[in-house]
């Protein structure tokens, strides 16, 4: 099918059409009261165009008209995701919220005389090429001479039977020409306002953030649970010990079942479930952690000082993931090596600071991966800071977060 005639088999353009012409309803139902549609003149059309402005222009004051609109114009004006268009289903640019400012009702009052005007220009456009085809067909009642049709016609005959899908393919161009003007100038003036469009990257922000904070969640509890499980099942085959291997099973088990909680609340969540998320491990919990990597042959000296009981919910959540964290990348790169922990709550600070030896033999850069990078982006979110590198022969971890 040729381009041109592309638009004329996609639903949308007359539904364009029909949402320009049912524009002109309120200035056809002011006509029928004044002057009348009986034979109107010139200046009587003049009128009909004229008096409903001031009606549609207060009707823009009502904050709810800009919904209305809205809501027509996104179900009419822009394809959705059935319509055979190239991006339909996309963001329509189009706002359905209620007038918030005087920009807002303002814009809507253009929007509303544009739409009454441009619907009573469709509405002639529309009698005057279908009335012309019909006079040319000699379906009218009346001769072409008194026929209501401004363009003239020479007369009837085979000359204007031929000329007869002229005024339809007129129509037809009309059509899509101003349905497209219509729809741009919908998202001009019923498009988001600044401070729609503010909230709308807000609410973008909240929701990546949330989910970045998801990942982290699953890295963090699943990554530390698979590297508690390799560790022990290695260091169970290499024992050859059925005492050893117990205890490491028994641990695998321990460490598996946390993990599945967290997998569970954290799904919870992603499902919207109406059941409360069971409640997420704070550092009162961090002897589990220590446990597990314990089991896993790692000698682990912890100290802890002050009043684990006093930090703050949110940044008690978050020091236990960075434990866990740090615990789990010692498993990982270096192994069942002597680990310090010094967990110290003074003056407003919480304190933290995990150490182990390096393995002979392993290079230390001071690059970490992404869940060394996780552990400073919580302590910056939290207004603390986090260093992790090379320090003495060692690797540290060192954290400190701010209570109040």
């Amino acid at each position: 099918m040729p381009r041109f005639f592309r638009p004329l088999t996609r639903a949308v353009t007359y539904t364009r059409w029909l949402h320009m012409l049912v524009g002109a309803g309120i200035a056809l139902i002011c006509a029928s009261v004044y002057p009348g549609l009986d034979s109107p003149s010139f200046g009587d059309w003049m009128l009909i165009v004229a008096l409903p402005v001031p009606l549609v222009a207060a009707a823009a004051l009502v904050p709810a008209m800009r919904r209305a609109e809205g809501l027509q114009a996104r179900l009419m004006l822009v394809p959705g995701q059935h319509a055979r268009v190239k991006g339909g289903g996309e963001d329509s640019g189009i706002s359905v919220t209620p007038s918030a400012s005087w920009s807002d009702r303002g814009r809507t009052a253009v929007w509303l005389v544009l739409r009454l005007e441009a619907g009573c220009a469709a509405v002639f456009v529309t009698v005057q090429c279908l009335g012309t085809a019909l006079v040319m067909l000699g379906g009218a009642t009346e001769p072409p001479e008194s026929s209501g049709v401004l363009v003239p016609l020479p007369g009837q005959g085979l000359t204007n039977l031929l000329l007869t899908p002229i005024p339809v393919l007129v129509l037809m161009a009309v059509v899509v020409v101003a349905g497209r003007l219509m729809t741009a100038a919908a998202r001009r003036l019923l498009g988001p306002s600044p401070s729609e469009r503010l909230a709308a990257l807000e609410e973008r922000t909240e929701q990546l953030l949330e989910r970045t904070r998801i990942a982290r969640e699953l890295h963090d509890s699943i990554g530390h649970a698979l590297t508690v499980a390799v560790v022990q099942a290695g260091a169970a085959r290499a024992a050859a010990d059925p005492e050893f291997t117990d205890r490491a099973l028994d641990a695998i088990e321990e460490t598996g079942r946390a993990a599945l909680e967290d997998l569970e609340r954290v799904l919870r969540v992603l499902r919207e479930d109406e059941r409360p998320a069971s409640r997420r491990p704070t550092l009162a919990d961090a002897e589990r952690l220590l446990e597990s990597a314990r089991a896993s042959g790692a000698k682990v000296d912890t100290e802890v000082t002050g009043p684990l009981e006093s930090v703050p919910g949110p940044v008690s959540r978050e020091g236990y993931r960075m434990l866990q964290e740090s615990l789990t990348n010692v498993l990982r790169h270096s192994g069942p090596v002597p680990v310090r922990v010094r967990i110290a709550v003074d003056d407003g600070v919480l304190d933290m600071d995990v150490r182990n030896a390096l393995p002979a033999g392993t290079p230390a850069t001071g690059r970490g991966g992404s869940g060394l990078r996780g552990i400073r982006e919580r302590a910056t979110l939290l207004g603390g800071r986090a260093t992790t590198g090379p320090y003495d022969g060692e690797w540290q971890v060192h954290v400190e977060l701010p209570l109040g």
